[in-house]
C-alpha cells in the first residue's frame, strides 16, 4: 500500500512530515492505515465511523493520528520510544523531532513491507527505541540494539556532527534513516528467522553469528576491513561480524525497495525509447512482493544509476555509492525471501501494535 501525500482539502502534494498544507495552510494529519492525510478540527477526525485524535506529541512535529482507545494519546510511532530526553531539554527535543520523523519514515515502510512489530510494552523483546543526546547529558550514548531496543545518539541529527563522523569513519553514506534501517535489521533477524533450517541458511550466508562479538569489533577497529571485501560485502562495516553483515544487507534492502516505491508513487520510470543504453523500459513497481529479487535488483541497477547522474548534475556525490556484487545479491535475496514471506494484513498489523493498549495508561 502506498501513501497518498495530497492535501485532503485543496488536493496539493505534500511530504510526509507535513503539518500545514503549504498550499491552503490546512491543518492536515497523517492516517497511518489508509496511508492518507485528512483534515482535523479541534485536534480530531471522524474516519469509517472512529474518532481519532493527533498525536499528543504535535507539538514536536508528530503529525500522526491516534486512534480513540490508544494509550497516553500518542500514536504508535510515539509508543515505540521508550527514553528520550526530559521535558525541559527542549534542545534536545527539537533533535528529537527530526529523528522521530526519520523513525515514522522507517516503520511507514516495515508497515508497507508487512512487517510484524510488536512493541516493547507488549512483550519482552519487542521494538523500541532510546533517543538520548550527548550534547545534552554530557555522556556517551551508546548506539545499537539489545533485545529489541534501538539506541541512537540525538546529536547525529545534526549534519556537520554526522558527517564528521562519516568522513572519519571512511563511510561513503550515513544518515539517521539509514541508522535506523541498520539498527532494525538486527531487530528483525531475530524476528524473521523462525527455524533452525533458515538459521542454518543464513549462517551459510553470513556466518556463525555465535562468534565472539568483543573480538570482531576489536580485531575491525585494529585492522579494518580484510583486504577484497568489496568481492562478498556491501560495505566495510558489514565484515566486521555475521550480526553487522545481515544488519547492513537488511538496510540495504529497506533502502533499495523504498527509494522504488517512491519513485513509482510519482511516476518515474525509464524509457527504452529514448536512449541506446537498454532494449525495454524500466518501470519500478510499488511493491516486489510477488517479483523476484533479480527483477527488483535489474530495476534497482537502471534506477540507481539514473538517480546517481542526477546527484552528479546537481554537483553532489552518488545518491546510491555502493556496487551489489554478486555475493551480495545472494544475501539480498535471501532477505527478499525472509520478508516476503512474513507478511501481514493492515489489520493483522494494527492489532498487533494496538494489543494490550486498552489495559495501559
Amino acid at each position: 500500500m502506498s501513501s497518498q501525500p495530497r492535501c485532503p482539502y485543496c488536493r496539493h502534494f505534500v511530504y510526509l512530515d507535513t503539518l500545514t498544507c503549504p498550499e491552503c495552510d490546512g491543518t492536515i494529519a497523517f492516517h497511518v492505515i489508509s496511508r492518507q492525510f485528512f483534515g482535523v478540527y479541534n485536534g480530531r477526525v471522524v474516519i469509517d465511523g472512529e474518532t481519532w485524535h493527533t498525536c499528543s506529541n504535535r507539538g514536536w512535529q508528530c503529525n500522526w493520528l491516534v486512534r480513540d482507545d490508544a494509550p497516553a494519546g500518542r500514536c504508535i510511532a510515539c509508543r515505540l520510544t521508550r527514553r528520550r530526553p526530559p521535558s525541559d531539554d527542549t534542545v534536545a527535543l527539537e533533535k528529537l523531532a527530526k529523528t522521530e520523523e526519520a523513525k515514522r519514515r522507517l516503520l511507514l515502510q516495515l508497515a508497507d513491507l508487512g512487517l510484524p512489530i510488536v512493541p516493547w510494552d507488549v512483550r519482552p523483546g519487542g521494538l523500541g527505541f532510546d533517543f538520548l543526546s550527548s550534547l545534552s547529558q554530557g555522556e556517551r550514548i551508546m548506539i545499537g540494539h539489545a533485545n529489541g531496543i534501538i539506541s541512537l545518539d540525538l546529536a547525529e541529527s545534526l549534519d556537520d556532527r554526522r558527517e564528521a563522523l562519516r568522513i572519519r569513519l571512511g563511510e561513503p553514506y550515513r544518515t539517521m534513516l539509514g541508522h535506523l534501517r541498520h539498527e532494525v535489521g538486527h531487530y528483525f533477524q531475530n524476528v524473521l528467522l523462525t527455524d533452525d533450517a533458515a538459521w542454518t541458511r543464513c549462517r551459510a550466508l553470513f556466518g556463525d553469528e555465535r562468534a565472539s562479538y568483543q573480538e570482531a569489533l576489536t580485531r575491525h577497529y585494529a585492522s579494518g576491513a580484510p583486504a577484497g571485501w568489496r568481492d562478498e560485502y556491501i560495505s566495510e562495516y558489514a565484515t566486521m561480524h555475521p550480526w553487522e553483515d545481515f544488519a547492513e544487507t537488511f538496510a540495504h534492502y529497506l533502502h533499495i525497495t523504498g527509494t522504488l516505491q517512491t519513485a513509482a508513487a510519482i511516476g518515474i520510470h525509464l524509457d527504452a525509447a529514448t536512449t541506446n543504453a537498454r532494449d525495454t523500459d524500466v518501470i519500478p513497481r510499488e511493491s516486489y512482493r510477488d517479483e523476484s529479487v533479480h527483477q527488483l535488483l535489474g530495476d534497482w541497477e537502471w534506477m540507481s544509476q539514473a538517480f546517481n547522474r542526477i546527484n552528479r548534475a546537481m554537483g553532489f556525490g552518488d545518491l546510491y555509492p555502493f556496487d551489489i556484487v554478486p555475493t551480495v545479491r545472494t544475501k539480498l535475496g535471501f532477505v527478499h525471501e525472509m520478508v516476503t514471506r512474513a507478511p501481514l494484513t493492515t489489520a493483522q498489523q494494527a492489532s498487533l501494535a494496538l494489543q494490550g493498549s486498552a489495559d495501559r495508561t
